[in-house]
């Protein structure tokens, strides 16, 4: 997931009020990321006709260890920052 996604997405959770809870469950499901990144491949015919490019994205992006650790990088400075 490259930066300028990862930030507007964390920016969301947060204007949703739900950066603490997704960083919690990203935090928590970290060891299944790797089966959670292939199931998503594995599904990804069936889910991909109704997804919008946008969550497309996101998925992607949360499919590799590198956008995973982003994504928490960004929620945990948001936290530290309000």
């Amino acid at each position: 997931m490259r930066d300028e996604r990862t930030a507007a997405l964390a920016t969301e959770l947060r204007r949703r009020g739900l950066d603490a809870p997704a960083l919690l469950l990203l935090h928590a499901h970290r060891p299944l990321r790797p089966l959670l990144g292939n199931l998503a491949v594995f599904l990804s015919p069936l889910t991909r006709p109704v997804q919008s490019r946008a969550l497309q994205a996101v998925s992607d992006g949360l499919a590799s260890d590198d956008g995973y650790d982003r994504l928490i990088r960004e929620l945990e400075a948001n936290e530290e920052r309000g």
